[in-house]
């Protein structure tokens, strides 16, 4: 891959692609089942309902782990 030259257009910065060190944080749906303490099934149902935003890639899913985060966070129920 060629050196961007000055004034040369980043496509992939332009579309909000970031370097490889965020690329890794994207889980799969095993990762999240595990960091969750759910079924795969779980995830793949709250991915399917919408409420944890996925990327799909080929066909399989992919997780933001900030999303996945970001649900935690949001899920919290106060029994009191």
């Amino acid at each position: 891959m060629a050196a961007e030259k000055p004034g040369e257009r980043n496509d992939f910065a332009d579309r909000g692609v970031a370097n490889a060190s965020s690329a890794s944080q994207f889980l799969t749906v095993a990762e999240v089942a595990s960091l969750m303490r759910v079924s795969k099934m779980t995830v793949y149902r709250l991915v399917h309902n919408g409420e944890l935003p996925a990327v799909r890639v080929g066909r399989s899913f992919r997780v933001h782990a900030k999303a996945v985060h970001e649900y935690l966070e949001t899920s919290y129920f106060d029994a009191g």
